[in-house]
């Protein structure tokens, strides 16, 4: 990746260095809006890197229970103007008329407010449950995963500003997305995974960030058995996975993890 590949911005600036300085460009990581619309309306206002924009559309209206399934989603068109970008989606009746019993508007933020949870009761219940049972190998599979990150992280490596997360299968990452977001990049992953039929029970995913609530709802919701965090997990995290079903490890550095559920 070049600095001036998309997702990526140059900025002349003064950099210090004891009592000296000097111009130098940087490289900055991307931080746009984009509106999804459904069926003429819009939903949702996110600010994300706007890279892999029509997977991420399709990972939100999936990870979000918009749509059950790809099958549901009859056309997506992305239109870009000054102000941002737009993506247009056409979703079947039964996924639309869903849609408007719960409506809402949400502005994203890089830290993702309550998406889709109307009261403190469906936070709980809102969770779906993993069916799938994670296998012991996986966990020997994560000092493996997290080794190869680094070098598939195009955008941190220029910006060091943007999360990652990866789809694992024995062991070799397979698919990994970078985006300002860490809930964003998980759907552009969970998006890319339904678009090319990704068996799900087939491997897990691996996640440069913290372990927030809004990665576990994500995760359960697309039935994925394993996630695997570089940084800490939150308290909500560790009870929603432990509600859903969803294996929990956290502080993956090196060699060592902390299994949480």
């Amino acid at each position: 990746m070049t600095p001036d590949s998309y997702g990526v911005e140059t900025l002349q600036v003064k950099r210090f260095k004891k009592a000296e300085s000097k111009n130098v460009l940087d490289h900055i990581v991307q931080e746009h809006p984009i509106a999804l619309v459904y069926n003429g309306i819009s939903h949702a206002v996110m600010m994300t890197t706007p890279t892999d924009v029509d997977l991420f559309a399709k990972g939100f209206s999936l990870s979000e229970g918009i749509l059950t399934s790809l099958k549901e989603l009859y056309a997506i068109e992305v239109h870009q103007s000054e102000l941002g970008i737009t993506v247009e989606m056409t979703i079947s009746s039964r996924a639309f008329a869903a849609l408007k019993e719960r409506r809402r508007m949400l502005v994203g933020r890089t830290g993702c407010g309550l998406c889709g949870i109307e009261s403190l009761e469906q936070l709980q219940l809102d969770i779906s449950k993993i069916t799938i049972e994670p296998s012991r190998e996986w966990l020997e599979q994560i000092p493996v995963a997290i080794s190869q990150l680094k070098d598939q992280q195009k955008i941190t490596a220029l910006t060091g500003g943007a999360h990652a997360a990866a789809w694992v299968v024995e062991g070799k990452i397979m698919a990994l997305f970078e985006d300002v977001g860490r809930h964003n990049a998980l759907d552009k992953l969970l998006g890319y995974l339904a678009q090319e039929n990704y068996d799900t029970s087939a491997g897990f995913v691996v996640m440069t960030s913290r372990a927030s609530y809004e990665l576990i709802r994500k995760c359960a919701q697309l039935n994925i058995g394993l996630l695997a965090s570089i940084s800490a997990p939150t308290s909500m995290a560790i009870r929603l996975a432990k509600i859903s079903g969803l294996t929990l490890a956290s502080f993956c550095r090196g060699d060592d993890f902390v299994l949480y559920t």
